[in-house]
Parts: C-alpha cells; sequence; structure tokens
C-alpha cells in the first residue's frame, strides 16, 4: 500500500505475527495524505504554468499571424511600386532589353508553388539557415484557388488580398472586330440603336452626303457584349494607372540578366524622379491602326495618352508628379444610387443644388429625387415626344425653373419647373426632323440646338422665336457646347469635323476637321481645351487657339458623351463599350473607371463636382458619388 521504504517496520519479535496500533495507523494515514497534498500543490503548480506558456504561445502566434499579415500587405505595396517603375523604365530601355523583360514577366506568371519553395530554401540553406525550407500554403485559409490570381507563395497572396481588377485579369471582354463593325451580338432594343447611322439618318428624311455613310454609326449605340459589372478602379496617389499582374513584375525581376539588371537601375537613377508616362492600363483597349512604334512592346502595357504635334507627330505623354493628386482631383467615385427609367436612357441632367436628375428615355423626361436614396419611383413624368420617339437632350437653365427638351421631333418643349405640377409653357417648331443635342447661354436668353440636318438653331427664349441659324455641316450636328463667357459655340458633326462660331458676329470661326464622326465634345470651363468624343474610340483634346493636341485610348468603342467637372481640372466620357472613363485635363491620365452593363449613352456632373449621372441601354440612369 505503501512506497517500499518510505515508513519503516515496527519493532517486533521474530516469528510473531504483524501488529500495528491504531495510533501509529493515524499517524501513517496522516503522513500519505501530507504527502498526497504536497504532490497535488506541485502538480496544480505545474498545471498553472503549463496553461501560462500556452497562453503565451496563444499570443506569439496571434503576433506572428498579425505580422505575417501585415507583411502581406507591404509585399503588396511593393508589388505595386515596382510595377509602377518598371512601367516607367521599360520605355527607356533598348528593344533587346525591353524583349527581355517581357521574358521575364511571362515567365514569372509561370511560376509554380513548388519552384517558388525550392527557391526559398535554396536561399535559406546558402545563407546558413540550415534548415527545411517552410512550405507556403498553396491555400490559405478562406481564400479560393481562383482568388490567387495564378501567381505563386506570398506574391499571390499579396495579389489575392490586394484585389485584381475583373478586366486585368486577361480574360478576353468580347469580340472587338464585330464591335467596331457595327456588328451587334446581342441585337435588341430600338432600330436606331441598333449601330446604323444611315437607318437613323434616313427616318429623319435627312440626306446622306457620303457614299460610305452606311458603315457609320450613331451617338445611340447598341449595348455591347460585356457582361457584368466591375467597382470604380481608383489609382493610387501618384500612379497613373494600376497595370495587371503587379505580383507577376515583381517575382519576374530575379530573372532578369546583369545587364538587364544593370540598365535598369540606369534607367530608375535617371528617371525615377521624371514624370510619369501614360500606360494603358487595360491592354485590350487598343485602337486599329496605331503605329507600331507607339503600341507598346508586345505583351507590355501600351501607352494611351499621347500628345500630337503640328506635323502629326505622337509621343507618349509625359504625366507630371502632381497628375492625379491635389486640390480639386478625385480619388474615385462610388455608385450610390440606380434609377430605372424603363427606356433607354439617352439624356440625363442634374439640378443644381444638386436634388433632382431629369432623365430623358422614350416619350418622355422623368424627375427624380436623389436627396432621399431610397426613393425607387420618379417624382413626375414629363411627357414630351410622340410615345416612340426618343429624347437626345435635355438641359436647364440655371434658375432651375426652366427645363428645355429636345428629340426625335421637329420641335423643342419647354417646361415649367416652378409650378405645383410641370407643365408646358411653349414648343419651338424647326425644319429639321430632330435635335441630338442643346445647349443655354450663360444669361438663359438664347438656346442652341443642334439640327439632323447640320443647321445650329438659335433661339430666343424669351419671345421664343429662331433668330438665326449657323449652316456649315454637311451632315447632321451631333453635339454642342459653350464658353462661360457666351461668346463662343462649339459643334461637331457627322460630317467629321469641329466647328467654333463667333456669337457676337454670327458666323464660323474655326474648323477642325478628322477621319471619324463626332459624337460628344466639352469646352474646358477654366481653359482653352477642347475634348472631342469620336466614333473611333479616340477622345482627343485640342487646344483652341494652339496646335496642341492630345489623343486619348482607353475607349474600346465610339464615345457617346463627354462633360467637363466645373473646375475645368478633369471630364468624363463615356462609350459603347459600357465604360465611364474620368480623364485629367488636358493630357489625359485615367484618374478612375467605371464598368456598366450596357453601353453609357449620356452623362452629366453637378455643379459643385461632387455627383455624376450616366444613363446607359439597359433602362437605367447611374448616380455616382465623386470621392476626394
Amino acid at each position: 500500500m505503501f512506497p517500499q521504504g518510505r515508513h519503516p517496520a515496527p519493532h517486533q519479535a521474530p516469528g510473531q505475527p504483524f501488529k500495528f496500533t491504531i495510533p501509529e495507523s493515524l499517524d501513517r494515514i496522516k503522513e500519505e495524505f501530507q504527502f498526497l497534498q504536497a504532490q497535488y500543490h506541485s502538480l496544480k503548480l505545474e498545471c498553472e504554468k503549463l496553461a501560462s506558456e500556452k497562453t503565451e504561445m496563444q499570443r506569439h502566434y496571434v503576433m506572428v499571424s498579425v505580422c505575417v499579415c501585415v507583411c502581406v500587405r507591404v509585399c503588396t505595396e511593393i508589388a505595386k511600386r515596382l510595377n509602377t517603375i518598371c512601367a516607367q523604365v521599360i520605355p527607356f530601355l533598348s528593344q533587346e532589353h525591353q524583349q527581355q523583360v517581357v521574358q521575364a514577366v511571362e515567365r514569372a506568371k509561370q511560376v509554380t508553388m513548388a519552384e517558388l519553395n525550392a527557391v526559398i530554401g535554396h536561399l535559406g540553406h546558402n545563407h546558413g539557415g540550415g534548415g527545411a525550407p517552410v512550405p507556403l500554403t498553396p491555400h490559405p485559409a478562406g481564400l479560393h484557388p481562383s482568388q490567387l490570381g495564378g501567381s505563386a507563395g506570398l506574391l499571390a497572396l499579396s495579389g489575392a488580398l490586394g484585389g485584381v481588377p475583373p478586366h486585368l485579369s486577361g480574360k478576353d471582354v468580347g469580340d472587338k472586330k464585330a464591335h467596331l463593325s457595327g456588328a451587334d451580338p446581342h441585337p435588341a432594343g430600338p432600330d436606331h440603336l441598333r449601330g446604323d447611322a444611315t437607318a437613323l439618318l434616313t427616318r429623319h428624311h435627312v440626306p446622306v452626303h457620303r457614299a460610305h455613310s452606311a458603315g457609320l454609326r450613331t451617338p445611340l449605340a447598341v449595348p455591347g457584349p460585356y457582361p457584368g459589372a466591375f467597382g470604380m478602379l481608383p489609382h493610387a496617389a501618384g500612379m497613373n494607372g494600376d497595370l495587371a499582374g503587379a505580383a507577376a513584375y515583381a517575382a519576374g525581376l530575379h530573372n532578369m540578366s546583369p545587364q538587364m539588371s544593370a540598365a535598369a537601375a540606369a534607367a530608375v537613377a535617371a528617371y525615377g524622379r521624371s514624370p510619369m508616362v501614360g500606360f494603358d492600363p487595360h491592354p485590350h483597349m487598343r485602337v486599329p491602326g496605331m503605329p507600331p512604334s507607339l503600341t507598346g512592346i508586345p505583351g507590355g502595357k501600351p501607352a494611351y495618352s499621347f500628345h500630337v504635334a503640328a506635323d502629326g507627330q505622337m509621343q507618349p505623354v509625359p504625366f507630371p508628379p502632381d497628375a492625379l493628386v491635389g486640390p480639386g482631383i478625385p480619388r474615385h467615385a462610388r455608385q450610390i444610387n440606380t434609377l430605372n427609367h424603363g427606356e433607354v436612357v439617352c439624356a440625363v441632367t442634374i439640378s443644381n443644388p444638386t436634388r433632382h436628375v431629369y432623365t430623358g428615355g422614350k416619350g418622355c423626361v422623368k424627375v427624380w429625387d436623389i436627396s432621399h436614396p431610397g426613393n425607387k419611383s420618379p417624382v413626375s413624368q414629363l411627357d414630351c415626344l410622340n410615345r416612340d420617339n426618343y429624347i437626345r437632350s435635355c438641359r436647364l437653365l440655371p434658375d432651375g425653373r426652366t427645363l428645355i427638351v429636345g428629340g426625335e421631333a421637329s420641335t423643342l418643349s419647354i417646361w415649367d419647373l416652378a409650378t405645383p405640377t410641370p407643365r408646358i409653357k411653349a414648343e419651338l417648331t424647326s425644319s429639321a426632323p430632330a435635335c441630338y443635342a442643346l445647349a443655354i447661354s450663360p444669361d438663359s436668353k438664347v438656346c442652341f440646338s443642334c439640327c439632323s440636318d447640320g443647321n445650329i438653331a438659335v433661339w430666343d427664349l424669351h419671345n421664343q422665336t429662331l433668330v438665326r441659324q449657323f449652316q456649315g455641316h454637311t451632315d447632321g450636328a451631333s453635339c454642342i457646347d459653350i464658353s462661360n463667357d457666351g461668346t463662343k459655340l462649339w459643334t461637331g458633326g457627322l460630317d467629321n469635323t469641329v466647328r467654333s462660331w463667333d456669337l457676337r458676329e454670327g458666323r464660323q470661326l474655326q474648323q477642325h476637321d478628322f477621319t471619324s464622326q463626332i459624337f460628344s465634345l466639352g469646352y474646358c470651363p477654366t481653359g482653352e481645351w477642347l475634348a472631342v468624343g469620336m466614333e473611333s474610340s479616340n477622345v482627343e483634346v485640342l487646344h483652341v487657339t494652339k496646335p496642341d493636341k492630345y489623343q486619348l485610348h482607353l475607349h474600346e468603342s465610339c464615345v457617346l458623351s463627354l462633360q467637363f467637372a466645373y473646375c475645368g481640372k478633369w471630364f468624363v466620357s463615356t462609350g459603347k463599350d459600357n465604360l465611364l472613363n474620368a480623364w485629367r485635363t488636358p493630357y489625359g491620365a485615367s484618374i478612375f473607371q467605371s464598368k456598366e452593363s450596357s453601353s453609357v449613352l449620356s452623362c452629366d456632373i453637378s455643379v459643385d463636382d461632387k455627383y455624376i449621372v450616366t444613363g446607359s441601354g439597359d433602362k437605367k440612369a447611374t448616380v455616382y458619388e465623386v470621392i476626394y
């Protein structure tokens, strides 16, 4: 019962039976209890020590996990910055070195988990680590393999945490040839939205003046074949756009030859503080016929912004350091409201102060109160045209009490919004079968309408009479804007020209000829720049008195609408490719981009530059809040 040798045997004579008394037994039981109690306390202390060590190990584990997360985020940021450096360095390298960079990038994309672990183990062995390499988890907890972007190890994890935009994933977004040729893979909607300008012009009894007009398209283009929408793509401060595969770029650097590394280091030293060069974050959005020298290296990220000299020479634009930072330059925009109009929204405008949005569709304009985001129905409906005819433009007078509406009809409707129920107070009738665009003079006395016959009608709003017509466009006048001082008018047409008009003398001042129909334009409120949206997918920014010009390539199809912010520092354009692009004035650094689910036909910016509204082919308008 008792441990051997711990208690001496009681004294007894040899050969006598074993005997002990009750006091002796009690003493021995007491001793045994004390011994067990001492063991209990010892084991309890040991248990408490182990629990304390367990808690400490758990704390260390949490700290290590946090450190790993921080390291991953640091790796992500490093990858982004290396990506930016690569973008700045590549154009200054020789063609041979450029090809080496491309090969390194392609090699990096093929790195497997096993190879990356082997490299880590090799590095640890060479540096005296002596231990086995720590394997990188192929699929971290909570991350599906598809979220890792195809890269390996920490770079893959950083790519997953950083979030690779869908449009940079390398997936084909549609058949560009069919899109540019005017073919509609999803023919739907009204006839004049099917991509044929001649059908629209014939519908309005407008003569076609050029034999090749049959191949041209109208500003109202069919929704393209690009499924789904993705969020805003803000570009980090100091960067003109995230390039695809930042992690792959970083991972591929270790494959550079010594000669390549030296050249890259020299280029970074020489140009590391130089202005940014406009690179295309969307390599699938290229313009047919672009000279090979301007399309960048094979597999690389070609430039999207070019300066065009007077002799026609094009050079990639070096963006200044403050291209995407500073007062008045937004960081991105977020969608805050969807207005389900029910028909294709060809025209939108925002009230001042920002409260109401007006959306023009088939036969009517709907008025929405966006001060209450929960409102899902329009507050009123203005029936302007015949039921099957589309509104093409609507403009508010500066006082916000009058709305002018034009479209597929020979009449303009003037609406009184000051009454409890909006009502038509006048109609202006012209000889043209349709109005494509409207502009209002700063003093609210004159309205200008772009007519389908190419004329620009000038209306006296007080007397409600036609006072003049500017004649010059040989095909439909599609877009219009007016200078802030009310002295100059700018118009674009389906005759491939942009024209300026002196409103005091009533004559044409300038004419700019292009090789593409003009679908949209905007005059910068604070400078001598005019932005023009082309049927060819280009956006061109012209200086109105000098030969300076910028050509921007981020749209894949025709540019349907364009609007400057009131501060003049940026502008937006929308297109048949479902895109809303925000650009820096005048050189076109890409500020942010949004992709909608259908062609974006119209846009407007609030007077305080805090909101953007777009109208699209999927029968709705979208309200964005601009984030600074």
